[in-house]
């Protein structure tokens, strides 16, 4: 499938994404979702990806959700309200959890994460920013109900923070001090930094054994689900399904070995 609103490079077994519609603050619209949802299909069953890196294309924003103009355009409508029994979060398109897509996601944003940026924000493994980077939910200063991504915000951030972003709208945004504190990011860079830095951090979670890592994603991911007991109880299984796979693509005895190994304390 040919991408329109999006670029995708696969090298060394990282593939960056690109949501590139500068010119529209890099929103999305109904084809960059029906794009997304065939993305991530296609990566989740191609063995070469073993990490991605969801970054924009640079301008003020890393995006401010769906495009409005687009959307009232002829066929443009990202969600049919006027169909109450077949109308669908567009997150389920853009989201790679939601479309079954295990690979470690890392984020970079920059500039403006606005409302239905955290469609893909709520669903990356980690997420950094750069320095300029600030987080908001307009939904509720135009008179709309904001539910659907505020709730993917509650499995990883305080509730009082998610529903202070949702009910000040466009009022106050998070900055990047902020969103650390709080644990929406856990990084922050130089705005020059970022794009080398999420890959530097996607090339080195690529070199670990691909079954491990999606295994671990998966399993962590889908316990938010269950109940604690039944999601210890899947996680064992998810062990004792993924190690027997993972285990032999890596040399242990060799990584074992290693006295020498470096690393940083974050």
């Amino acid at each position: 499938m040919p991408y329109e609103t999006i670029i995708v490079d696969i090298v060394d077994h990282v593939a960056t994404i690109t949501i590139n519609r500068p010119e529209a603050m890099n929103s999305f619209t109904r084809q960059m979702m029906e794009e997304f949802e065939h993305l991530w299909k296609s990566i989740a069953v191609n063995d070469d990806v073993h990490c991605c890196v969801l970054r924009a294309a640079p301008g003020r924003a890393f995006s401010t959700g769906v495009d409005v103009k687009a959307s009232q355009e002829p066929g443009g409508t990202v969600v049919d309200l006027a169909n109450v029994w077949h109308c669908e979060d567009p997150g389920n398109y853009l989201g790679p959890k939601s479309m079954n897509c295990w690979k470690p996601i890392i984020c970079a944003v920059h500039g403006m994460a606005a409302g239905g940026a955290f469609y893909w924000i709520n669903e990356a493994d980690i997420v950094i920013c750069s320095e300029d980077a600030t987080f908001f939910d307009p939904h509720v200063t135009y008179g709309m109900t904001s539910a659907l991504e505020p709730i993917g915000m509650t499995y990883k951030l305080p509730l009082q923070d998610v529903l202070r972003m949702v009910l000040l709208g466009n009022d106050e945004r998070i900055g990047a001090g902020t969103a650390m504190r709080i644990g929406l990011v856990s990084e922050i860079v130089t705005l020059e930094e970022l794009w080398p830095r999420a890959h530097e951090l996607a090339v080195t979670i690529a070199a670990k054994p691909p079954a491990a890592t999606a295994g671990s994603i998966k399993a962590i991911w889908q316990s938010l689900d269950l109940p604690r007991s039944v999601a210890l109880q899947m996680g064992l299984k998810y062990c004792q399904i993924g190690n027997p796979v993972g285990v032999p693509q890596v040399d242990r005895a060799a990584l074992m070995a290693d006295k020498a190994k470096q690393f940083r304390v974050r």
